[in-house]
This record gives structure tokens, sequence and C-alpha cells, in this order.
């Protein structure tokens, strides 16, 4: 793997490049937004507070004037292919949340629940990845404790309080969530209960049973982990999965999608890493274009074994620490998941509640360091290098 030289990470937009189907669809977005601005009655659902952030996201929107130094909300490609997939009363409370989700991390705003939770499944993987911390054997080891799945319970329970505070959710962090034996149950509990569920998968366990699963469930997002379109670069990578067996998986489920849910609004994306000079999205784009909706490299992140790393000398804040919250499978709360092994643990969803954790002492502590440049205080933030 050419590893490349370390630099300030930045985790949001990380894509090197995102190719999609519908790259046309932004005046058309924008004409949506600006009728659905125009008629009454569609923001009264909205909270008084919720109203101002989208006032706010639509002046940022069809604002004529230069983007001045302050945050500004804008459509990126991905957000205009989102967009095309609701209909018009959900755009303001989408609109809402995406704003969220971009500006507060970077205004370093907190509000009651986090812009976006990540809810891990299962935190065992059937790949070793060589970019991944699955390689990491003090994680692995089954003697560490760090291997486990979610009940079905603990996520029954996260998704409740989730559900109408939380709207950008994703079903991954450190393991393969197909693993889960409870996977199909979890995935028909979250049916019609958030604006944007993403669920990322490496698909060698993708069998019909799970595709059916999927396309029932509320995933909105389904993100197939590949980094390669030709062998052997891919079992290089992506080490203990084939290459011909993913394929085969994602052409049934591309099947399956297109002759029994021709009405399903999901986004699907072939994404890998970006870690070596002989990974070519061009390649990428002929072999899986057909089958998903977007093909796309994200930047590489040198979390393999943040434990190990130099120590750094970056202050910038981390965005992660006003952005996301991740539930592991047992019920830890941890503000990121570069630190694997849970080091910043804040609390557990079994004794605290979401909204509770998240403007709790432990993760205002974390965010006040960040914000007085004392990162250095924190590990393994010291040897991190998202921003």
């Amino acid at each position: 793997m050419d590893k490349p030289a370390r630099k300030p990470y930045r985790k949001h937009n990380s894509f090197v490049e995102l190719r999609h189907k519908h790259a046309e669809a932004g005046q058309a977005a924008r004409a949506r937004i600006a009728a659905v601005k125009s008629r009454a009655g569609l923001t009264d659902r909205l909270s008084a507070a919720h109203r101002k952030i989208f006032e706010q996201a639509m002046a940022d929107i069809f604002s004529e004037q230069p983007a001045a130094s302050a945050p500004r909300f804008a459509l990126s490609p991905n957000v205009v292919e989102e967009i095309n997939t609701y209909p018009d009363e959900a755009l303001p409370r989408y609109l809402v949340h995406r704003y969220r989700y971009e500006i507060f991390p970077q205004q370093f705003v907190v509000d009651d629940f986090p812009p976006y939770l990540q809810i891990e499944p299962s935190s065992i993987c059937n790949y070793r990845c060589v970019f991944c911390y699955e390689t990491d054997k003090t994680f692995t080891r089954k003697s560490a404790g760090f291997m486990g799945h979610m009940k079905l319970g603990v996520f029954k329970r996260v998704v409740d309080e989730a559900e109408g505070r939380v709207e950008f959710l994703s079903l991954a962090s450190r393991g393969e969530p197909l693993l889960c034996p409870d996977i199909a149950p979890m995935l028909a509990y979250t049916r019609g209960k958030f604006l944007n569920l993403k669920m990322n998968t490496n698909a060698s366990l993708l069998d019909e049973v799970k595709c059916h699963a999927i396309l029932q469930s509320g995933i909105k997002t389904l993100v197939f982990s590949a980094d390669a379109a030709e062998e052997p670069l891919y079992s290089q990578l992506r080490v203990g999965g084939r290459l011909d067996k993913v394929l085969a998986n994602i052409e049934r489920f591309q099947t399956i999608r297109a002759t029994q849910y021709r009405d399903s609004s999901i986004i699907t994306r072939v994404s890998g890493v970006k870690v070596s000079q002989a990974q070519n999205l061009d390649s990428m784009q002929k072999l899986w274009g057909n089958l998903v909706d977007q093909v796309a490299f994200v930047e590489y992140n040198p979390w393999e074994n943040t434990y190990q790393q130099p120590i750094n000398d970056i202050v910038t804040p981390c965005s992660d620490l006003w952005r996301r919250m991740f539930v592991w499978w047992d019920g830890k709360v941890n503000p990121c998941d570069t630190d694997y092994k849970s080091t910043l643990c804040v609390g557990s969803i079994n004794e605290r509640g979401l909204g509770q954790l998240w403007n709790g002492t432990a993760y205002e502590g974390l965010r006040r360091a960040h914000l007085e440049k004392r990162r250095h205080e924190q590990s393994p933030c010291n040897r991190c290098t998202v921003t």
C-alpha cells in the first residue's frame, strides 16, 4: 500500500472523486426548493428553532452575494441526488437536518441531539483490509472484549430515542453489519423512521434474504465498500475477500431492486479507500457504473493503528465532536471510530439517553479541550489527523 504523508484529514466531504448518474440535476433541485419555500404550510411542522435554521438554509442557497468567511450551506452533488428522492413535504425537514450536519460543526454549535448517529450492529468483520483497524490483533482478539454483536433490544432502544430527533444515521462502524444475527429484524424496525439512513457493507454476505431485508427497510443510502475493479488488487487490499463473489452479490441486489422494487428511492454507491496509485476510478466506473448510482473513492486516513501513530501538532478541532455520535454494539458511546478501542468513551446508552450523553460533561470536556487548542492533551486525539 502506498501510504501518503500524514496531513490533516477532513472527514466530511472526504471524496477524492464522486461520479453519479444525475450530475445535471442541480438546477432542478434548486427550482424545487424555491417552490417549496414559497408554499404555505410546508414548514408548519417544524419547531421554532428549526424554522430559523430552514430560513438560514434558504438564505445561503439563494444568496447572490459572494461567499464570505462565514460557513455557507450549499447543494453538493450528493445532496442534490438525495433531494431528488424526497417528496416536497419532506424537503424542509431534510434541509434543516442537512444544515445541522454541514454547518453546525463549522460553527461549533451543539443542540439537543447529534446531527448524525452511527449505530454498530457488529464490531466483528470477516475481512482484514490493509487500511483498517481490524488488522490490529489487540482489537480483534476475542479476549480483548471489543468483539460482539448488538442485541435487538439495545438497537430498538437507540432507534426509539433517535426517531424524530436524529434524521441522519448509519448502520456501520467498526465491523461488518451483515454479520449481526439480528440484522434482518433490525432493518425491519427502521422502516419509515428516518430521512436518511445509510448502511455500509462489504457485500460479501449479501444473499437474497438480506437484499429483500434492505430494500424493505428504512435504508436510504447503501454503500458497497470496494476498492478495486480487478484482481489481484481487490483481494490484496480487502484481505479475505473475493471480487467475483462481491460482484455477483451486487448484481443480484440490482436485479432484485430493478424487478421487484421499482419504486424504491434507495441510492446505491460503490466506494473505495484511495490508498494506491494502482487504483483507478475509470476502471471502477466501467465495472460498477451500471450496477449502482454512484462510484467514488474517499481519502485514506491512517487509522489502522491510531495508538501507534506519532504525536502530531494539529490544533484544529475535530469536527466529529459537533457532528456525530457512535453507539457500539454493547451500548458504549464514543465520539469517534478513530479511537476504536474506546479510550474516549463518554458513557453508555444502557445508563443514559442519547441527548444526555451528547450534552454531558465528558463530551463537553473534549470539545472545550479542542476549542482551546489543547488537543495534544487528549489521547488518541494527539495522534489523529481528523479535523
